[in-house]
């Protein structure tokens, strides 16, 4: 998706789809503002989420925000 939360492609129904985007848009911008209080030197260069269903990884950069969405392995 671009860094404005609209999405490029998908494997997701579009419902699916948007949601994720809107949702993992705000996480991001969470994310990087905590890391930014943190130390304002700093950004946040990736993000992980692991629960028992998914795997969110997001990997912001200047343009877009990389999101790969994916079944955990079991353990």
């Amino acid at each position: 998706m671009n860094t404005e939360g609209i999405p490029i492609r998908s494997n997701f129904s579009p419902e699916e789809t948007e949601n994720y985007a809107s949702l993992v848009s705000q996480l991001s911008l969470k994310a990087a503002g905590v890391v930014r209080t943190l130390d304002e030197s700093d950004e946040l260069a990736f993000l992980r989420v692991r629960s028992k269903k998914h795997e969110i990884m997001i990997a912001p950069d200047k343009d877009y925000v990389l999101v790969v969405v994916q079944t955990p392995n079991e353990a």
